[in-house]
């Protein structure tokens, strides 16, 4: 007897061929059958004229506190996922002791958006080694989730302060590499690392994998080799502005060092300059010619970022603003509404030294996209422009009374850059090639700048279904089974018989994201920025329904996904 059967539905499989109409049996937590069934079901879901299709596998999330106290990881789960990965970027939350608690609490703070009310109220805080934390985890998951041991909190388990400034020593790279050794033992699914300069930690000075050279990252690598299912992943300065023959050749050696693939982030694509992306990924045909393997992640969808005076972040990138926007809250309110603070922040953004932050300086084309006070009631959908012009007040003034009666929290969104059609031409282009794979959500992060877990059903809905940039059994293969294959899931990202049944079933008609608004539900009271699911009716993980109609079902079937027992090598050369 079958526990469940999805009936009637048309079976995109992941692999990029034909849908097909197919019924499909689920006994064991695993596909049993796809095709015709006469064998009788305990449960049955009716799939007529809806889509099933493998689950989503986000690779790149920072999911690593949310999951301690919400293990659906909402809203990736009612978006279709069912598998993600987290300790990207060379931050994770182990290893580390007691000594280091606040710092890795700011840390992540800062360099990820995470509330600190949040990580605060939300976590123990009580373990030390990798395989303590990521203990904790297992059983009290909804969806897969795996982590890779994140270079930052590796170097400071080992070199405390001194992570921060100093060049490690032999003794200390050595220690490093027995840390990370323990950590892949355990599970960690590999390595992530950071050298981008926008990487600063609670006291604004540069993340600990910073101060690493190359001899340090080079025996990080070497251990990751020696770990079963493995891979790297890391972000370079390069990765946001072009890359160095320098970048280009650590990329190559890294790979090489470790016999996996290389996963950098993130491909930004623009229409403007189309040379600039095609260029980053000459750096991928480079490695290639020695044997190496490196790989894009790139975002299928233009990113809507909303700027908001409460955490600054962004916004304290301007010149003059970071010591005014680091305030405590009423500090921080009473300087805004002082004349001369004013003045000098707005000649400080209007400044050449603003750089390309100083885009944001022209206040008047920002949207109020959520107020809360009910004196600014009736402002939300309203440049400032308008508003300034409502209020009879230069713009950056009108801005910033609104910021204030808001008590900081409104939400502020500049003209979103990328959605025309050229740009979304070039973004198809990125998602076919294969040096890239599709990502980037950072689901669990920058939780008041954006919500990038819709990054699934924009690209099913905006791309496949009202733009037609590619068809849907290939878009359901990008988001599947090609990210799967590079971390070498075993048994997920296609569905296939004998694989686990993580499945989505959704209406190709209306799939897609809904708006974007604050949510006040973090521990500590914090919000961050959420948006429902569209279209996305059912969700399973490992043959469980984690999720109907974008409500969750309470189950927490997940598997925390351990390397070599869940994922299989990958090696330099590339995912097969």
């Amino acid at each position: 007897m079958l526990d469940l059967v999805i009936t009637g539905g048309t079976v995109v499989d992941g692999t990029g061929a034909p849908g097909r109409r197919a019924d499909v049996g689920v006994r064991g937590g695993r596909i049993a059958s796809i095709g015709p069934t006469d064998e009788p079901a305990a449960r049955r879901i009716d799939a007529t004229d809806l889509v099933v299709a493998p689950g989503i596998v986000d690779v790149h999330t920072h999911y690593d506190a949310q999951l301690f106290w919400d293990p659906t990881a909402s809203p990736s789960v009612f978006h279709g996922v069912t598998t993600v990965i987290g300790g990207n970027c060379g931050f994770t939350l182990a290893p580390t002791s007691d000594a280091d608690t606040e710092f890795l609490m700011r840390l992540m703070a800062r360099v990820e958006g995470m509330p600190l009310a949040a990580l605060q109220n939300g976590l123990s805080w009580d373990w030390t080694s990798f395989a303590d934390w990521i203990d904790r985890l297992e059983g009290n998951v909804t969806v897969n989730a795996g982590f890779l041991c994140g270079h930052s909190a590796l170097r400071r388990s080992i070199m405390g302060e001194a992570a921060t400034g100093e060049v490690a020593d032999e003794d200390q790279i050595k220690a490093m590499v027995g840390a990370l050794e323990q950590a892949l033992a355990a599970g960690a699914l590999g390595l992530s690392t950071s050298r981008a300069p926008t990487h600063n930690d609670g006291n604004g000075q540069p993340v600990p994998s910073r101060w690493a050279d190359d001899d340090e990252l080079l025996a990080l690598a070497s251990a990751v080799s020696r770990q079963e299912g493995t891979t790297l992943e890391l972000i370079l300065a390069g990765c946001l502005n072009g890359f160095s023959p320098e970048e280009v050749t650590l990329m190559t050696d890294l790979s090489l060092a470790a016999d996996r693939p290389v996963n950098w982030n993130v491909l930004g694509v623009s229409a403007l300059a189309p040379e600039g992306w095609r260029q980053q990924l000459e750096a991928s045909t480079e490695a290639a010619k020695r044997g190496a393997t490196i790989v894009a992640l790139t975002l299928p969808h233009p990113m809507s970022l909303w700027l908001s005076f409460d955490s600054g972040f962004v916004l304290d990138g301007l010149p003059e603003w970071r010591e005014v926007l680091h305030l405590p809250k009423e500090e921080k309110l009473r300087a805004l509404a002082d004349r001369d603070v004013r003045r000098r922040l707005a000649e400080g953004a209007a400044s050449p030294e603003a750089g390309v932050l100083g885009n944001l300086a022209h206040w008047h084309r920002l949207t109020i996209a959520e107020t809360f006070a009910p004196a600014n009631d009736g402002l939300a959908g309203l440049t400032v422009k308008e508003v300034a012009n409502r209020l009879g007040k230069e713009p950056f003034d009108a801005l910033l009374d609104v910021v204030i009666a808001d008590g900081l929290r409104t939400g502020l969104q500049p003209p979103v850059f990328g959605d025309d059609d050229a740009t979304w031409a070039e973004r198809a282009t990125a998602w076919l090639d294969p040096r890239t794979v599709i990502g980037g959500s950072d689901a669990g992060a920058h939780l008041d700048l954006m919500c990038g877990a819709v990054y699934s059903t924009s690209l099913l809905g905006h791309a496949v279904r009202d733009r037609g940039l590619l068809s849907l059994e290939e878009a359901v293969h990008q988001l599947t089974d090609v990210p799967a294959r590079l971390y070498g899931l075993r048994d997920r990202g296609r569905l296939r018989e004998g694989w686990w049944a993580d499945a989505v079933v959704f209406d190709p008609a209306s799939v897609g994201p809904g708006p974007i608004h604050t949510r006040d539900d973090l521990p500590g009271g914090a919000g961050r920025l959420y948006a429902d699911a569209l279209g996305i009716q059912h969700v399973l993980v490992n043959g469980t329904e984690v999720a109907t109609d974008g409500k969750a079902a309470g189950a927490t079937p997940g598997t925390v996904l351990r390397s070599g027992r869940d994922t299989a090598t990958v090696q330099a050369s590339g995912p097969s």
